[in-house]
């Protein structure tokens, strides 16, 4: 279960990390405590699950970057070693089995359309992957999640 502290520190650490030469030490004096304790929580709330991963969200489009939704259709004998292979991307920021046609639903952003391209066709080519839809946005309507945790 989560503390009021937790709360209070995965609060500012979602949206308001200061950007800082110390931003645990930062993050510590906004929340009346040393930065021992920010850094140890943060262990703690990793090693408890309730932290995935830390790191910087970015512009991709702004930034020269493309990505694309894709949806594929796999065998389901085939399905684990066909999601293993897509996560092994590093530009693959989802990856999710759904009921349907389609069972295998990823994101992936990579440097240009050219490098997305020979993804997706290697993607395509895999053992078991029957189908792949291409699912590029036309426009974006979502820019960040942020989880108010009182």
């Amino acid at each position: 279960m989560l503390t009021a502290f937790d709360k209070a520190l995965l609060n500012i650490l979602q949206t308001g990390l200061p950007i800082a030469a110390q931003p645990y030490k930062a993050m510590a004096q906004q929340l009346g405590c040393d930065e021992e304790m920010v850094i140890e929580t943060l262990r703690r709330l990793k090693a408890q699950g309730y932290i995935r991963r830390m790191g910087a969200f970015f512009d991709s489009v702004q930034l020269g970057f493309v990505s694309t939704l894709a949806a594929v259709k796999v065998s389901p004998e085939a399905l684990p070693a066909v999601a293993q292979t897509i996560n092994a991307y590093s530009g693959v920021t989802h990856n999710y089995e759904r009921e349907g046609e389609y069972n295998l639903w990823f994101a992936i952003t990579l440097p240009d359309e050219s490098s997305l391209r020979q993804a997706l066709a290697q993607i395509s080519a895999l053992p078991g992957v029957e189908k792949l839809m291409n699912l590029p946005a036309t426009r974006k309507f979502k820019v960040s999640v942020e989880f108010n945790l009182a």
